[in-house]
């Protein structure tokens, strides 16, 4: 197998193979693959590519390799693009060779991880691509799938952009309704401060230019700026002078991500990326048929 890209070591193993497991046992079930078991002996051998249909960017080899070493421990799985990388239609991504039943049983498994994977890959870079020259970086948020959001943030790896929180445990972020529930702006940040640890950074989202200043008179290492005018986003940047980091975010689409990224903000978050990257389709195909096959009489 080919060597692992810088990107897919960030993934954990142990992460890759619970899902992985689980995925396999939600599709195998109590009697296993009845199709394949039916019509592919036991020990046939193959060889089969794992193929883009579309163009677009790599991104989940290593759930896929593990969902084929799962059922057959002893085959190979040669990665041609590696994760990050562009591919065009009718690319061969993989290469796998092994147990004919094990390569067919693991095939569904392999393909949803990575064709959800590689469409936020594929969404992600053009986002990326449509901000270039500017100052900004695009960003996930949290809107990702219940238990898939490490791969699926991951994915936004791959297409060029960064992540933000990965939870509510890694950063404070002060919404509206906290603001509420502590009576104004300074208030939750005065709370949020006193809270959080020396290594916990404080971000808090404001509707208005208003709100700004009175956020921008306490300690913050980011401001939200929610569903502002790029003419607002504009004088918000220029407000704060550097003193923190400054988010764009709510209406961005590829339409409008470019003129807001013009305002001069530090971060654009994107949800979009993740709950509505349409899945990238890809296939696999058999190089040669199995070495041994039947089909048992009706």
């Amino acid at each position: 197998m080919s060597a692992k890209s810088d990107l897919r070591m960030i993934l954990s193993h142990n992460l890759v193979l619970a899902a992985v497991r689980s995925a396999l046992d939600e599709d195998l079930g109590l009697s296993g693959d009845i199709t394949t078991n039916a019509t592919v002996e036991a020990d046939a051998r193959a060889d089969a590519l794992l193929v883009a249909r579309k163009a677009g960017v790599v991104s989940g080899l290593a759930l896929a390799e593990a969902a084929f070493r799962e059922l057959d421990p002893a085959c190979r799985f040669e990665i041609d693009i590696d994760d990050g990388n562009a591919v065009t239609a009718d690319d061969a991504i993989a290469r796998i060779s092994g147990n004919a039943r094990a390569i067919l049983s693991a095939e569904r498994v392999a393909l949803n991880f990575m064709g959800r994977m590689c469409g936020i890959a594929t969404l992600t870079r053009r986002y990326v691509e449509a901000v270039a020259g500017t100052r900004a970086k695009i960003v996930d948020t949290r809107k990702t799938t219940p238990g898939l959001r490490v791969f699926e943030k991951y994915a936004v790896r791959c297409g060029g952009a960064d992540n933000h929180r990965f939870g509510l445990f890694d950063a404070i972020l002060v919404k509206d309704n906290h603001i509420v529930a502590a009576g104004s702006v300074a208030e939750a940040i005065k709370a949020a401060r006193a809270s959080a640890g020396h290594m916990t950074k404080i971000e808090v989202e404001v509707d208005t230019l208003d709100q700004l200043d009175i956020a921008l008179r306490e300690k913050i290492d980011c401001v939200l700026l929610d569903n502002m005018s790029p003419a607002d986003l504009r004088t918000a940047v220029k407000a704060v002078d550097g003193r923190c980091l400054t988010e764009a975010s709510g209406g961005v689409n590829l339409d409008t991500v470019r003129e807001i990224a013009l305002t001069g903000v530090d971060l654009i978050s994107v949800g979009a990326l993740t709950h509505s990257a349409p899945v990238l389709d890809l296939g696999l195909d058999f190089v040669t048929p199995p070495k041994k096959s039947f089909a048992r009489p009706a």
